[in-house]
């Protein structure tokens, strides 16, 4: 069976960040099959400044290089002052001009069932950027003010089976958009 690679960004810079831990914990639950590789470099990636090339930039040709690796791509991003937090906004501006987004399936996190507006905001950027947002694969765990870590989430069955069945979803959905790779007709 092939394998799905899925690039997994956290729009919190928190050392103690739910969406983090919920990143983290798919990860954990993730089947050997599906590969979840993890972003970490969203606090160093510059100020977007449309005056400089993204190409001369080494980590934005990585988070370039993830994107253009990866099936799919979920997103858990954090609500500051009703939209997004700047450390995603930013990376996502980075890659407007970018093929990656194109017919990208997106699948959305939120760790607060009352962050709203970010997570409005965010399907309305990614729309934008032609990403596909997979609804049955997005998920709103509420994780805020739990003080759970990755590995609580995962030995938590109220959290760990949304999760991978949010995983599970989102695979299928991944691969009924692209038959020919999940068929074996590339080989």
């Amino acid at each position: 069976m092939e394998s799905t690679n899925i690039l997994a960004i956290s729009g919190s810079l928190r050392s103690g960040s739910f969406n983090t831990a919920a990143i983290e914990a798919i990860h954990q639950l993730s089947p050997s099959n599906i590969e979840i590789n993890i972003y970490r470099e969203l606090g160093n990636i510059p100020l977007f400044n449309p005056d400089i090339d993204a190409k001369t930039l080494p980590v934005i040709n990585r988070l370039i290089a993830a994107l253009r690796d990866a099936d799919g791509l979920i997103i858990a991003s954090p609500e500051y002052a009703h939209g997004i937090s700047g450390v995603m906004k930013n990376a996502l501006d980075w890659l407007v001009a970018g093929e990656e987004f194109v017919a990208m399936p997106i699948a959305l996190i939120n760790t607060s069932p009352r962050a709203i507006h970010a997570l409005a905001s965010l399907r309305e950027i990614l729309t934008t950027m032609s990403g596909v947002i997979v609804d049955e694969a997005c998920l709103s765990l509420p994780l805020l003010g739990s003080g759970m870590s990755a590995n609580d989430i995962v030995h938590e069955p109220t959290f760990a089976e949304p999760l991978q069945n949010s995983l599970f979803e989102f695979c299928s959905a991944i691969q009924a958009s692209q038959p020919g790779k999940y068929s074996g007709q590339n080989h």
